[in-house]
């Protein structure tokens, strides 16, 4: 096992979307550590305060190759990172081993069209946010007492598929732009593989965000972290999952808040049968008596986001199947 280090420069990074075309930022094994540098804001740089921008983020912004722009999206994203012997029908495990913002600074946007209320909030209005990193809060409105926590996570985890260019605003079954607060420290998210490779790309860095994500944008903020890839052979799952300390995270997406919702509640329900090992229909009813379902996000066009969370307390030494994280242990 290694550790890497995958700095964010004009060969490292790719804006818009996931493509299967790029040229992969770097190549490990299974097991291997990486810390992963990202920058946000790429097309607001121009009107950015200092303490938003180095270096390092306006040469991407000046100088950025045009083959690394492979979407219409609006994010910049670090990758894609290339496991090796990872091939379709293979499960990704990204461990979150540690995120943290890398500049006091961030931004939200209300942009028209956009958002939970497009049609009542027409015009544009750009905020940068300051970040107190000491104490581990923002103040928004400015001078107004109110204090938000940081909790900063990644809003994108997500893997290429064989759409040669995919933008990177809906998430979908290879992850993406998933915007799930619950994966902070310590989480891991499950991705399948559909390109050899499974070429991993991270990015679309959120300081904090409620639950919706409901006027496009959370406090947007370049992020660095640590992660660790397992390429996982024993798990045979189809579509995102993630575990935290205390929770099983389901994901479902559809073009209506409804049609999340069932592929969540699906999704929970087949992890019960398989890794639980419940009837399909007593997985339905522990649904109804313990899982809860949240709105993940309702902006990321043409998908929004549910995500239903199950305690592993409730489910605690039923054969020690509480753990996407140990599930090898278990089921091989």
């Amino acid at each position: 096992m290694s550790h890497h280090i995958l700095k964010a420069n004009c060969k490292t990074v790719h804006l818009g979307g996931f493509s299967n075309q790029l040229e992969p930022a770097l190549i490990i094994n299974s097991g291997d550590s990486v810390d992963v540098e990202t920058y946000t804001g790429y097309y607001l740089y121009e009107r950015s305060p200092e303490d938003f921008l180095t270096p390092e983020f306006l040469e991407i912004c000046h100088n950025l190759p045009a083959e690394r722009k492979v979407g219409p999206g609006p994010h910049l994203l670090t990758g894609p990172v290339y496991i090796n012997d990872a091939q379709p029908g293979d499960v990704l495990e990204i461990i979150l081993e540690n995120i943290y913002p890398s500049l006091p600074m961030g931004f939200n946007s209300i942009r028209p069209g956009w958002g939970a209320l497009p049609e009542e909030f027409t015009e544009p209005k750009l905020n940068f946010i300051p970040l107190n990193l000491e104490k581990k809060f923002a103040e928004f409105p400015p001078k107004s007492g109110i204090k938000i926590p940081l909790q900063p996570f990644f809003g994108i985890l997500g893997v290429a598929t064989e759409n040669t260019q995919r933008s990177s605003i809906p998430p979908g079954s290879y992850g993406g732009n998933i915007d799930c607060r619950e994966l902070q420290i310590g989480s891991r998210i499950f991705l399948p593989v559909f390109v050899p490779g499974g070429l991993f790309s991270i990015g679309d860095g959120h300081s904090a965000q409620g639950d919706g994500e409901i006027n496009v944008t959370a406090i947007e903020t370049s992020m660095n972290g640590t992660i660790k890839i397992n390429l996982r052979r024993d798990l045979q799952i189809n579509f995102p999952m993630a575990e935290t300390a205390t929770d099983i995270i389901s994901f479902g997406f559809g073009k209506t808040l409804d049609s999340a919702f069932e592929l969540a509640l699906k999704q929970m329900i087949s992890w019960l049968e398989k890794f639980v090992g419940l009837s399909r229909e007593d997985a339905y009813i522990l649904c109804s008596l313990a899982v809860n379902f949240h709105i993940t996000q309702v902006v990321n066009n043409p998908q929004k986001g549910v995500h239903g969370i199950l305690a592993k307390s409730i489910i605690d030494g039923v054969g020690s199947r509480r753990s996407l994280g140990s599930v090898g242990r278990n089921y091989n």
